[in-house]
């Protein structure tokens, strides 16, 4: 009952029976022929004309300030929160003058 648990084995493995050799059967010999996945690719080819290198340029400038912008906001998002956590905790935690205010002595 143990042994069925454990999963030992009844009998000790002997040397020769450690590698077995699984045999390979192939396929039936000979082209397998599937259609084509798209009747015709001629339209996905490019076409004889030149390619506007400035036109591309100029895309690959705008995606990149696109790109900039993005991480830019990402960035003054994580910081706004990271300093409103501050303060929060600072409030949250009992403690005064968390937010200094900056007073014009002149004024009074």
């Amino acid at each position: 009952m143990l042994s069925c648990i454990l999963m030992i084995p009844h009998h000790a493995p002997s040397p020769d029976s450690e590698h077995q050799v699984l045999p390979f059967r192939r396929g039936k010999p000979g082209p397998r022929l599937r259609p084509p996945p798209v009747d015709d690719l001629a339209e996905y080819t490019r076409s004889r004309e030149p390619d506007d290198y400035r036109h591309r340029m100029m895309v690959n400038a705008a995606a990149f300030l696109f790109v900039l912008g993005l991480i830019g906001a990402g960035l003054w998002i994580a910081e706004s929160m990271a300093e409103l956590r501050h303060k929060e905790d600072c409030v949250l935690s009992g403690r005064t003058n968390c937010m200094p205010i900056a007073v014009d002595k002149g004024r009074f």
